[in-house]
């Protein structure tokens, strides 16, 4: 029935932009099952006390101060839909301010992609920092958990639900981290999307701005990875293989969705960033790669990425 409905919603898309976004909710949201979220009063004490210890250990381990989000959401499957759908309207606004008024049959399709890459990711997403770019002036960060896909993939994985948790909650909080150590960030990373897009809107690609764009993701997956390892000595490897291993085994199907959604090139970044984080810190202790953060300037450059004795001669943190 939930397949059905999903059809249901995306066939009626409508409006006059290339894509109906309160189809595309609707859609997402019946192809994919919310999850429970029927949480015991341990549970969601569990949550918070994560936050609240990865905070402090970050915190430490890295040496940078950072305030968590006033936003920490406790999601099931629809609840993170609704929240991401705002997020991908946003980044797909000035292209479809730009687009020429285009057929129903290609809303229609404009619609299916989005609502099948949101359905996708939510049954996927375990925990998510989101920075809420372009959105509005004045909006929060947040920080999501998404409940029954921690519970799912602990399960499937044969680990312990909190110890697995309590290693997503690390995760997003190192994320949150860069952010808060680098309020210029956001504007940096936002500016670099309105240049990318812009330039789409036009019919050409700013192959600068893209570069840039990746080389700062590789920089912010790279860091929390370096983060990660360092604040947990270790002691979560174990968690990090099975998941890797988990990924590596899907079907045919599965990686491709992934290969389109971009999800490989995201662990390229991680893979990438963390050798260079790893050798900056070697050098220089975890405090000082977090110089990175410092501002734009201090960013890697992507020949620096592949050389992180140059960004040190550079940067001297």
């Amino acid at each position: 029935m939930g397949l059905y409905h999903s059809v249901q919603a995306v066939a009626g898309a409508s409006g006059d932009g290339p894509i109906d976004w309160n189809a595309v909710a609707a859609a997402a949201k019946s192809s994919t099952d919310p999850g429970s979220l029927a949480l015991t009063d341990r549970q969601e004490a569990a949550y918070a006390d994560d936050v609240r210890a990865a905070r402090d250990r970050v915190r430490a381990v890295a040496d940078i101060g950072f305030d968590l989000p006033e936003t920490v959401e406790i999601q099931n499957r629809h609840h993170w839909i609704d929240a991401n759908v705002e997020t991908f309207e946003r980044v797909m606004r000035p292209i479809e301010q730009q687009a020429d008024l285009m057929p129903g049959v290609a809303r229609v399709a404009n619609t299916g992609s989005m609502a099948f890459a949101l359905s996708f990711l939510g049954r996927n997403v375990l925990g998510q920092y989101d920075p809420l770019l372009l959105a509005d002036d004045g909006d929060d960060h947040a920080l999501y958990f998404v409940h029954p896909n921690i519970e799912q993939v602990a399960s499937t994985l044969a680990v312990d639900p909190d110890r697995f948790r309590r290693w997503i909650a690390f995760h997003e909080v190192a994320h949150a981290a860069e952010f808060g150590a680098a309020p210029w960030l956001s504007d940096h990373l936002e500016a670099t999307m309105e240049d990318a897009i812009g330039a789409l809107t036009e019919g050409s690609i700013d192959r600068a701005s893209l570069g840039e764009l990746d080389t700062t993701m590789t920089a912010v997956e790279g860091y929390a990875e370096l983060v990660m390892d360092r604040a947990f000595d270790d002691e979560y490897d174990d968690l990090r293989r099975k998941l890797d291993e988990r990924r590596g085994g899907q079907g045919p199907i599965a990686k491709l969705v992934r290969r389109l959604l971009g999800l490989g090139m995201k662990r390229r970044q991680y893979e990438r960033g963390k050798a260079f984080f790893d050798a900056v810190a070697d050098e220089r202790g975890v405090a000082g790669a977090g110089k990175v953060w410092d501002s734009p300037d201090s960013l890697p450059t992507d020949a620096e990425l592949d050389d992180p004795a140059a960004w040190l001669r550079r940067v001297d943190p």
